[in-house]
């Protein structure tokens, strides 16, 4: 796999994602696939149809690993047990489980590694409406398959429908069989637990989980080999549209928060225009939303006095300060009579 800066699939989060928005949009998505799988019941006698022209195509190209694993699963209880078991579970526990560790511990590739999950199944999605294909084990019986998960349901909670508890095989589309997600959804696993595991363990773990997991949807007759080739070529297409996907994401952020920047300063701004009052003058002022200059202290006597740069009540008198002999609404004229400290000012 080419690594991420020139496959363009990671990139930095502009803003810091939050487990409460990215695990309803986990549940959407994943609601979305259930949904998608139920709604796209293909006609069962096309199905059939599908899965008997991917086995004609395998013998012409002489692949044939799904009989000899089938029996082999049949004969062998020791494994076709387990293998049930990592079929019915590890597909729904080992996927959560590395987005998981991913948000919090590599959140760097988080978003990427989402995204291109989430594309991938969506792809995928669009495989299961439009080539609805028979697995082999609803095949007729002469085609040589035995369904491992009905011959072994009495060790674990599922019955003869698929991987679907027992009792729920009417929730589930059992004719969902190209391309395989159980091998896409493995795959995405590896890359992840390689690229990012830091750890020999881990890195073991990356190459054996998806070559088990196509071992084990062969040998257990639910999917074809060439099921499992779709699957991986699926998350290759999403693992190049991601890029895209998260860049056509980022746009739609971008104007949606514009849009809610300007209304919210708009209503500021409506809000201010009401509340302020414009000062015209020292004298005036007016009241926002009218072009009437109102005079401070017009019919207000109780209004302070400014005088000197001090601020006095009404009547209260600044010291040393003397009344001028026109009146308390008159400028004194100059007068050489005092110089401040009651002696008179020498004649010149």
């Amino acid at each position: 796999m080419p690594r991420a800066e020139t496959a363009g699939v990671e990139a930095t989060p502009r803003t810091r994602l939050r487990w409460w928005t990215e695990l309803p949009l986990i549940l959407l998505v994943y609601a979305c696939y259930s949904a998608g799988r139920l709604l796209a019941r293909g006609d069962v006698s096309h199905a059939v149809d599908h899965g008997l022209a991917i086995l004609d195509i395998e013998k012409a190209l002489f692949l044939n690993a799904e009989h000899p694993l089938n029996r082999l699963f049949t004969r062998e209880p020791w494994i076709g047990v387990p293998a049930d078991f990592w079929y019915a579970s590890l597909h729904y526990l080992v996927t959560p489980v590395l987005l998981v560790w991913l948000f919090r511990s590599r959140t760097v590739h988080y978003r990427a590694a989402r995204t291109w999950l989430m594309t991938s199944t969506f792809i995928g999605l669009i495989g299961f409406t439009l080539l609805p294909t028979c697995p082999p084990r609803l095949l007729d019986a002469s085609h040589g398959f035995v369904d491992t998960m009905a011959q072994y349901s009495s060790y674990g909670w599922w019955g003869g429908e698929a991987s679907a508890p027992r009792g729920m095989g009417g929730m589930t589309n059992q004719y969902a069989a190209m391309p395989s997600l159980h091998v896409g959804w493995a795959l995405w696993c590896g890359v992840i637990l390689w690229r990012y595991g830091g750890t020999r363990l881990a890195k073991v773990a990356a190459i054996a989980y998806p070559l088990i997991t196509t071992i084990v949807v062969m040998g257990t007759a639910n999917h074809y080999f060439l099921d499992a080739v779709a699957g991986a070529a699926v998350m290759g297409v999403g693992l190049l549209l991601a890029p895209y996907v998260m860049r056509t994401a980022d746009r739609a952020r971008s104007r949606f928060g514009a849009r809610l920047a300007t209304a919210a300063t708009a209503a500021t701004a409506g809000r201010g225009s009401r509340d302020t009052v414009v000062v015209v003058g020292p004298d005036d002022r007016v009241p926002a939303g009218s072009g009437t200059p109102v005079p401070v202290g017009s019919g207000d006597t109780s209004s302070s006095i400014v005088s000197g740069g001090c601020q006095t009540s009404a009547g209260e008198r600044i010291p040393r300060q003397r009344e001028s002999r026109f009146g308390s609404g008159a400028e004194p004229s100059a007068s050489p009579q005092d110089a401040g400290d009651g002696a008179p000012t020498p004649a010149r």
